[in-house]
């Protein structure tokens, strides 16, 4: 089985191939306003399903609170 080896908010990880829709899926943050940037790029919303991440990637995953 391939692994891939990326960081998410700066933390190692090791997980199989996945779209960034997959990554947010497991992590119980499908349908949550986030913000997904990978490799300093913000990846928008209607491309989460067709992105793929790849060995080395940086994920930063920003979750949007609401507040007042």
């Amino acid at each position: 089985m391939t692994v891939l080896d990326i960081l998410i908010n700066g933390e190692a990880q090791r997980l199989a191939p996945c779209t960034v829709a997959q990554l947010l899926a497991d992590r119980g943050l499908a349908g949550k306003r986030v913000a997904v940037e990978r490799n300093g790029e913000i990846v928008p919303r209607s491309r989460h399903a067709d992105t793929a991440l790849a060995a080395g990637d940086r994920i930063e995953i920003v979750v949007a609170v609401g507040g007042g």
